[in-house]
């Protein structure tokens, strides 16, 4: 019974393993999970439609709802999270420049990125597969696996290959458009029919459970408790919101040996890291124990009791 029941699970593991090259990898293939749909199941949005904050208002959204903001060459656009749930990945462009903007629901992660690869705009869907419970992304040109969280590809011709994490905020419909009154809002008009009044992970977020298990754990935090988390050269750093609720900001902090700035903003829940000169770094905003996963040698920020 045991040996069958192994190779059940070793054919489902196949079926859904099947279009990718795993010839090359950089992770343990045994760590690569079906997330439950299959390659493209969750489909991605790659023609995606905008509408004026305004509109969007008028249409579906509200104040208090999250969404996944950037700001780029004098553009700001709006992802708005209850779309990204049913769609993980949006390909799109902002200020002419080529941008996949993905969100893994089981990791909170918001994470925007260049998607120039070898100097060639590229397009990305979902693979339907996970890796330490976080999203894998594939690339259409070779298939490619890439996880999102390490920003790499780990499966595939393009293995080792990097990504360029851009800045990003995950904030409400209010703070978002109060600093950019003029930005674009991704449109519910996506050319599918998802409910996206209805939360596919509700109750997830306030349990402390995981659907998959993951390599690492820490239980110095909910599993869940949203982090903002930095990476700077060779060194790592998280600030667990609530330990950002106990200072006041922005404060000055250290990263390795380089000095930021951190803003942290308890009424919208929004947490930003800026350098001296006021620029803005690439960050990952999502929940402890995706972070600590990825990165257990990080940094831990403790607020003044």
């Amino acid at each position: 019974m045991k040996i069958t029941f192994y190779f059940f699970l070793v054919l489902i593991a196949c079926f859904f393993l099947v279009g990718f090259d795993f010839s090359k990898h950089s992770i343990p293939l045994d760590e690569i999970y079906s997330g439950g749909p299959p390659k493209d199941g969750i489909p991605s949005i790659d023609n995606p439609k905008f509408v004026t904050g305004p509109k969007a208002e008028e249409d579906f959204l509200s104040n208090k709802d999250r969404v996944l903001g950037i700001f780029s060459n004098g553009k700001a656009k709006a992802y708005p999270i209850r779309i990204l749930n049913w769609h993980e990945i949006v390909n799109d462009q902002i200020g002419g420049e080529p941008i996949v903007v993905t969100f893994c629901p089981l990791c909170g992660t918001g994470m925007i990125f260049d998607s120039n690869i070898n100097g060639k705009p590229t397009s990305f869907g979902v693979s339907g597969l996970l890796y330490q419970s976080d999203m894998l992304l594939y690339d259409r040109e070779t298939e490619s696996l890439w996880s999102q969280i390490k920003s790499s590809s780990v499966a595939g011709d393009l293995t080792g290959t990097r990504l360029k994490l851009l800045s990003s905020t995950q904030t409400t419909w209010k703070a978002w458009k109060k600093k950019y009154p003029d930005t674009l809002v991704l449109s519910t008009k996506t050319g599918y029919r998802r409910d996206y009044d209805k939360d596919p992970y509700q109750g997830y977020y306030s349990s402390s459970n995981l659907m998959f298990e993951v390599n690492q754990k820490k239980n110095w935090y909910h599993p869940k408790e949203k982090i903002i988390g930095i990476e700077i050269g060779e060194s790592a750093k998280v600030y667990p919101f609530s330990e950002l609720s106990k200072v006041d900001t922005p404060f000055t902090d250290t990263v390795g040996e380089i000095k930021v700035k951190v803003y942290y903003d308890s009424i919208s829940k929004t947490a930003s890291i800026y350098d001296l000169n006021g620029r803005q770094y690439p960050t990952v905003v999502g929940f402890w124990f995706a972070w600590y996963t990825f990165h257990p040698d990080t940094e831990v920020y403790k607020g003044k009791l």
